[in-house]
């Protein structure tokens, strides 16, 4: 296929994430096969030849991340892609790019886990994404996307936030997203010409050469160039932050979710309407940087928060941090590739408003969820 702004494709979000890759100017992607991510390796195998680029399937996710550390080091704009296990091996050459200051594009289709788990949705990596997940004192710029859409549209923006900030941008997804068919407009300018990159390692002859490296073996200078990184989180903190609010004007409860669990939550909203439930959503766009400050303000009004997620409970101690006991926070959670459903969203709702069971609300059937959800709250 060929990405056009005028014309709607129906693709899966692995596809969406591949082709809106090629529109934001990447010539190079490598990567190795992991399920539920499959359909995005083999999209670049097969379009990369056709715009002129590279396509590699390395011999395992820990080359993959070098091959792009390589290729971001000479200017280009790089990508690579995984999943749960291949992204634990990644967390090396994640932290070399950060201590490298490398821009690069990663792309996490989460499945279960721990250890092999199972191709799943999940969303359970979100520590390893946003709290580094390999050593030292570094961040990943992370982007999480709720429709095939804004996968297209969020993967083009990670290429200029990495350029920016010469920095490792992570798209954090899932299964269901990854694979999940829906209509996507390339609605972006394609990108044809790159600016140039003074620091790239593209040959010295004529100029001063350039230096690409994490080491730092004199005594002090590893902790001025961690002080100047910190700056540069501190900018990204400032400048960056996304996020969306449905229905938080007068919300008693504001449910704080992300990707799938977001849309769940907003389907949860939708079957409540009518009812007198006063329910919002506050949904992080950025992950890092976190939106404190939106749930600081909303913490004023709201009787409660809860967290809604596919993990047993990672974003909702950034919430926490966030809100500061300024009002209670509950959690909901469903894992091993447990989807909570708006049912079960509404439920939870109901035992906040009314743990004992004083107030009834009239919430239609649904199909029987497989399995139980874990929950907790914290009450200051």
């Amino acid at each position: 296929m060929k990405s056009s702004n005028n014309k709607k494709h129906l693709l899966t979000g692995n596809e969406a994430a591949a082709e809106a890759a090629i529109l934001a100017g990447c010539r190079h992607y490598y990567g190795y096969p992991i399920t539920p991510q499959n359909e995005l390796i083999n999209h670049m195998a097969i379009r990369m030849p056709q715009v002129g680029g590279t396509f590699l399937q390395a011999e395992s996710e820990i080359a993959a991340v070098y091959m792009a550390y390589g290729g971001a080091a000479a200017g280009a704009r790089v990508m690579t892609s995984s999943s749960g296990p291949g992204i634990s091996l990644m967390q090396e050459g994640i932290s070399y790019l950060a201590g490298s200051e490398l821009p690069c594009v990663i792309v996490n289709v989460q499945r279960g886990g721990p250890g092999l788990g199972d191709i799943s949705p999940s969303q359970a990596d979100y520590f390893q994404a946003v709290k580094g997940g390999g050593h030292g004192d570094y961040h990943n710029i992370v982007l999480a996307p709720a429709s095939v859409q804004e996968i297209a549209d969020l993967v083009y923006d990670a290429f200029d936030l990495a350029d920016r900030y010469r920095n490792p941008v992570m798209l954090l997804g899932d299964a269901q997203l990854g694979q999940m068919m829906e209509p996507v407009e390339f609605r972006k300018t394609p990108r044809t010409h790159q600016a140039v990159k003074r620091w790239a390692l593209t040959g010295a002859e004529g100029r001063a050469r350039n230096i690409v490296k994490s080491f730092y073996p004199v005594k002090g200078e590893l902790e001025a160039f961690n002080i100047r990184l910190q700056r540069k989180y501190r900018a990204i903190e400032q400048e960056e932050v996304r996020y969306e609010e449905v229905n938080t004007q007068g919300a008693e409860i504001i449910l704080v979710a992300y990707g799938t669990c977001a849309r769940i939550c907003k389907e949860a909203i939708r079957r409540a309407s009518g009812t007198g439930l006063q329910i919002g959503l506050l949904r992080p766009i950025t992950l890092w940087p976190f939106p404190k400050e939106p749930l600081r303000r909303l913490a004023k009004k709201a009787r409660a928060f809860c967290v809604v997620e596919m993990s047993a409970g990672q974003m909702v101690e950034d919430v926490r941090l966030a809100v500061l006991d300024r009002c209670p926070v509950h959690f909901y959670g469903r894992m091993g590739g447990g989807v909570p459903s708006s049912r079960e969203i509404l439920k939870k709702v109901l035992n906040i408003l009314a743990p004992e069971g004083t107030l009834e609300l009239e919430i239609p059937e649904i199909p029987t969820e497989l399995g139980k959800g874990l929950y907790f709250s914290t009450i200051p």
